[in-house]
């Protein structure tokens, strides 16, 4: 038997056994959702580091903008390291603590309904979350099953299905206590893992300044290919800067404001931690996320007849082009390991998409509007239920369609962070956000994302939006920080109670 099968057969037999372990432990729904708040730094840090970083990266991105942009893709990852990462910890991560436990918020929703005094906008909010974090889980499975495709030629229903079960099993039955430590168990594997990709990629092509010259050299040859005959299929037409660098700035910050990551800071145990945490983090995601694009900017110094194997319809499909150099490059143990490199970083980013995900509906509807008095055990029944409802609708809507990985990432996280970034932040730091202003930074994110998208889907066809949706994701990331301040001095300030108990104002009297 192969021992890719072996080792991934063995890994999952291990999150069963932690599975059974957090179901032993998880007793209440803050148990489920938070761990019980009592998470150190390291295990949280690579929680969130694990969460930023999934198939959609490895096989996604990495393939697309290698390909596309040469070396240049590196610039992604070392802003998601300082940007992502290191500032959104140092920022966020003390007052997020702080203030949520005042409110007494576990959810982002529950967070705008307390900070703003409406109960509306926690209904917004997690109909945002269940509805736009869909298309991002499928996007996920969607890149997992691209890879054990290309690796092992099984059919992608079958990856999906198996990969299916085993994330749901170890989320429904675990809560976060178990995810927290599954995570950190994936994260050392993805950051070893990647450490030796680089080394044994780098060794294949003939060394490190060997690499980086001959696949630069190869990429300019195909740029000049491909503008001398746009029907080759291997000839490169480059992606606009502005298309780039939105690229850099949507996965950046949108971090900032995606609730399966800001998810991390409530569970903090002790906040004077977070320094720690958050070198812990950046280190994590500068080698997690450059070590991706350094190998996918590499897909240039494969050979034309491997690189027509991921020819379809005429054109190269980005999306098998690290899976291709995994296997020319990698032995079988160390193929192995980077399977369950991509695996652990597809996993844990779907758990903690499945929990917050589920929170909205569970805990800011269910609970919040429907049966406010039922007993813990109750909603923790509905919330497992919620889980398993919300990782079968991820299932199908991959199997409809695999192939919009990116597009399906960058959409998700232009709605989601488009619509909270603006309404989080100002709720954080500035006292005369009003409910108003809130509601008109959401509304406008959302509106902004989904009118550019779609409006190019229907003008200029899929193509054209789905090269764009980085673009859209952007846009809608930025206006609303025009938008939120104007509003909130134009309108009703908040009740000065609910604003002097976010913010603290006695707990020193």
């Amino acid at each position: 038997m192969d021992i890719s099968l072996i080792l991934t057969a063995l890994f999952f037999c291990v999150l069963f056994l932690i599975a059974l372990w957090g179901m032993h432990k998880t007793k209440t729904l803050n148990d489920f959702f938070l761990g019980g708040e009592t998470l150190g730094p390291w295990i949280l840090a690579i929680s969130y580091g694990t969460a930023y970083f999934s198939a959609v990266v490895f096989i996604g991105f990495a393939g697309q903008f290698g390909w596309l942009r040469s070396f240049d893709a590196l610039w992604i990852g070392v802003f998601n390291a300082l940007c992502g990462a290191v500032l959104a910890w140092l920022v966020l991560g003390k007052q997020t603590r702080k203030m949520t436990r005042r409110l007494g918020a576990m959810t982002m929703p529950e967070f705008f309904s307390a900070r703003y005094n409406t109960n509306g906008m926690k209904v917004v909010s997690a109909l945002i979350i269940f509805l736009f974090l869909l298309p991002y889980s499928a996007s996920v499975f969607a890149g997992l099953t691209y890879l054990f495709h290309n690796v092992f030629g099984l059919e992608m229903w079958i990856v999906l299905t198996v990969i299916t079960f085993v994330t749901g099993e170890y989320i429904i039955c675990g809560g976060y206590k178990a995810v927290a430590r599954i995570d950190f168990l994936q994260g050392a594997i993805m950051f070893v893992g990647a450490i030796l990709m680089v080394i044994f990629v780098v060794h294949y092509f003939g060394g490190f300044q060997e690499a980086i010259s001959k696949s630069a050299k190869f990429y300019q040859e195909r740029l000049a290919e491909g503008s001398a005959n746009p029907g080759n299929p291997l000839g490169v037409k480059t992606i606009p800067g502005l298309i780039f660098w939105s690229v850099v700035f949507m996965t950046s910050f949108a971090p900032w404001a995606l609730p399966q990551m800001v998810h991390k800071f409530y569970a903090l145990k002790d906040e004077k931690q977070i320094v720690r945490g958050a070198i812990v983090c950046f280190a994590f995601s500068l080698v997690i996320g450059c070590s991706a694009y350094f190998v996918g900017a590499l897909s240039h110094q494969l050979p034309s007849e491997i690189i027509d194997k991921a020819v379809v319809s005429g054109k190269v499909d980005t999306n098998a082009l690290v899976p291709l150099i995994f296997l020319q490059a990698l032995p079988k143990p160390l193929l192995a390991l980077i399977l369950l490199l991509v695996l652990s970083a597809s996993m844990s980013t779907l758990s903690g998409l499945v929990l917050v995900a589920s929170s909205a509906v569970s805990i800011d509807l269910y609970k919040g509007y429907y049966a406010p008095n039922r007993s813990d055990k109750h909603y923790l029944r509905i919330m497992r239920t919620l889980s398993l409802l919300f990782i079968v609708l991820s299932y199908v809507i991959t199997l409809c369609n695999p192939s919009w990985i990116v597009p399906l990432m960058s959409l998700s996280w232009g709605a989601v962070a488009g619509s909270f970034l603006s309404p989080y932040l100002f709720g954080l730091f500035w006292r005369r956000t009003t409910k108003l202003g809130a509601y008109a930074g959401m509304w406008s994110g959302l509106i902004i994302v989904n009118g550019i998208y779609w409006g190019l889907y229907f003008k200029c066809g899929s193509g054209v939006a789905k090269a764009y949706t980085p673009v859209a994701a952007s846009i809608a990331m930025v206006v609303p920080f025009f938008i939120v301040p104007i509003v909130s001095l134009m309108t009703k300030p908040v009740a000065p109670e609910t604003v002097s108990l976010a913010f603290g104002d006695n707990e020193n009297e």
